[in-house]
């Protein structure tokens, strides 16, 4: 909901952010639509996922033919890297909670 605002707030309040949500809509949809046709990318996207606790979870993954066909390990992660994420999926949580009760109560048309 606040992704717009922060983007101009780490821009110092010089220019929007929609270019930068048009270009990364842009690029997310090229991705999608190249794997579809049998090209495959690698992407960072938000989408279900075992690398954590976390039913989801932001990370890499590769587009194919059928959509998302692998989701890729995160990684090695260094001392303030593991401590960090672990500070992350505290509120991640507690969004993604948010989120599943919103979708339960809601239909797709």
């Amino acid at each position: 909901q606040n992704a717009g605002t922060d983007v101009v707030d780490a821009k110092g309040g010089k220019g929007s952010a929609t270019l930068s949500m048009a270009y990364a809509g842009a690029r997310f949809g090229r991705s999608v639509l190249a794997g579809l046709s049998g090209r495959k990318r690698v992407e960072c996207v938000y989408c279900m996922s075992d690398v954590s606790d976390l039913p989801y979870f932001a990370q890499k993954v590769v587009f194919g033919e059928g959509g998302i066909t692998k989701v890729l390990p995160l990684g090695d992660l260094n001392e303030y890297e593991t401590k960090r994420l672990e500070e992350a999926k505290v509120q991640l949580k507690g969004e993604i909670e948010t989120g599943l009760k919103y979708a339960e109560g809601e239909t797709l048309a």
